[in-house]
């Protein structure tokens, strides 16, 4: 499935793998450098401890690292309730706010209050839910989250088997019948980037393959690299 016409990757770092003592710093790391134009997005990974086993960061963390960086936050939702807890996101100047929709009863009244208060509204789906019962709605969303690990933890391995989610919303964005991103969330490495890439991926979250070493920013550039090769075909 390669397009040279399609857009460049984006490259979305997960702070859930970043050291909590040092946000600021560690999302500076990714950020703009005199060689590197830096990463897309910086993705915030929101969990409760009710619709996920694990209890994380919240709104007012989001709101401190808006105001330490310039860097879009992409924030993830694994909450209940998002009809009440998702627009404040956006509220607070959150750049893409993603919810569950096994979380909600009513996904596209949550996108509507998403985008009125702000921000692009994104739609994440587990790796056992089912893509067809949501492909009606998806006009009214400017994101989907395909997860390729069960959300809740960091550092899981890759399913590929969602992929044919991937393919089949690509197929429709290639066709002109939706205008979407596509993102990826879960066990994103040099060893699995290719294939999302392959199956027609926008945008990659990647974690542990970004925050696991010395140098964060040659990660993100190497993660760029192997996407975009994939990309032009080559």
């Amino acid at each position: 499935m390669c397009n040279p016409g399609r857009r460049a990757p984006m490259i979305a770092p997960s702070i859930l793998s970043a050291d909590f003592a040092n946000l600021a710093a560690e999302i500076a790391a990714v950020g703009p450098s005199d060689v590197d134009p830096g990463v897309d997005w910086v993705h915030v990974d929101v969990m409760d401890n009710h619709f996920v086993p694990n209890l994380t960061l919240g709104l007012p963390v989001v709101e401190s690292l808006l105001k330490a960086t310039d860097i879009p936050l992409d924030c993830h939702l694994m909450i209940e309730d998002p009809g009440r807890w998702a627009p404040p996101y956006a509220e607070a100047g959150a750049y893409n706010v993603t919810f569950h929709a096994e979380a909600a009863d009513d996904p596209s009244a949550v996108a509507r209050d998403i985008r009125a208060a702000g921000g692009k509204a994104g739609l994440a789906i587990k790796p056992g839910t089912p893509l067809e019962p949501y492909l009606e709605i998806l006009r009214d969303f400017d994101t989907l989250l395909v997860m390729s690990v069960e959300p809740g933890f960091g550092g899981q391995k890759f399913m590929p088997e969602v992929l044919d989610k991937v393919r089949t919303i690509r197929s429709r964005v290639d066709s002109g019948d939706l205008r979407l991103l596509i993102e990826i969330d879960g066990g994103i490495s040099d060893s699995t980037i290719e294939q999302a890439a392959e199956a027609g991926v926008d945008c990659f979250v990647a974690g542990s393959a970004v925050y696991g070493g010395d140098d964060p920013a040659a990660r993100v550039a190497q993660l760029r690299r192997k996407a975009t090769l994939v990309r032009d075909g080559r």
